[in-house]
């Protein structure tokens, strides 16, 4: 909510060829409390006031000589072209006012001022320009929050992605089916790999794993459950033995419904001793 402090610290313009209506304007906003009420009487200074200092209110006069407050208000939208154009006219002429919200105007205020009328127009109106720059104010700070959130993550997944790389061989990603759908790391060159269109196939033909290692590992997978560190085995084509130690967990949607694996994986052939 917009406080009563903030509608009288809004900035207001007055814009009117008559000193005489500037300076009663200027009494009625000042008796009312308003602090920061500027005024000219000279319509062609207008846009250049507003690009300055980004009023919240403007109180425009429509008939004044050289230039009317129908074009400045046509210039003003040069300015607010994407915004809210804050203007408040102010007429003596009733058929103006259709054509004045046409143009751009969110209210009116009629000539001979009533003083209860102007005071509630204004403050109503206030409220809304400070409604809608408040909204704004807080779009840009989501959208920037946005953006350095999306920073972060980008950093996270790349800090993630190198860790992975330092401390294993192979990242992997299978879904709910038992599919690989995600594999970083030179996997491929070591176990035989090939994209069959958008997953990921264990191919390598002639190679022979160790089926109880094999089934032990199907059943956690299975199960849904976690492992770490798990060591299975394999025969090569060229008759030497590979071991590969993998760890993998559940993944799960905000739901709690399974969608797949994820873990990374390791060669530790050197470690365990190649065999014959």
């Amino acid at each position: 909510m917009i406080s009563a402090e903030e509608i009288l610290n809004a900035s207001i313009l007055i814009v009117d060829d008559q000193p005489s209506n500037v300076l009663l304007l200027e009494q009625m906003l000042d008796d009312a409390g308003y602090t920061h009420v500027a005024s000219t009487t000279d319509p062609y200074k207008v846009c250049d006031l507003h690009e300055q200092n980004r009023y919240d209110l403007i109180l425009l006069d429509l008939q004044m000589p050289g230039m009317d407050g129908f074009q400045v208000m046509e210039e003003l939208k040069g300015i607010e072209s994407a915004s809210y154009l804050p203007v408040l006219v102010i007429t003596a002429q009733p058929g103006h006012k259709l054509r004045a919200l046409a143009a751009g105007a969110k209210d009116f205020i009629s000539k001979p001022f009533d003083l209860l009328e102007v005071q509630t127009r204004i403050r109503n109106m206030l409220e809304v320009r400070l409604l809608y720059k408040e909204l704004g104010n807080y779009n840009q700070l989501l959208e920037q929050t946005v953006i350095e959130r999306t920073a972060e993550l980008r950093i996270s997944e790349e800090r993630f992605r190198r860790l992975t790389e330092l401390s294993s061989d192979w990242y992997w990603e299978q879904d709910r089916h038992g599919e690989f759908v995600k594999i970083y790391g030179p996997v491929f060159e070591m176990l035989g790999i090939r994209v069959d269109g958008s997953s990921v196939r264990i191919d390598d033909p002639g190679v022979v794993w160790d089926e109880e290692e094999r089934a032990v590992l199907e059943a956690n997978l299975a199960a849904r459950k976690p492992f770490l560190d798990f060591v299975y085995s394999r025969n090569k084509i060229d008759g030497t033995r590979q071991y590969l130690m993998v760890s993998g967990e559940p993944m799960f949607d905000l739901s709690g419904r399974f969608i797949g694996y994820r873990g990374i994986g390791k060669d530790v052939t050197d470690s365990m001793g190649s065999q014959k």
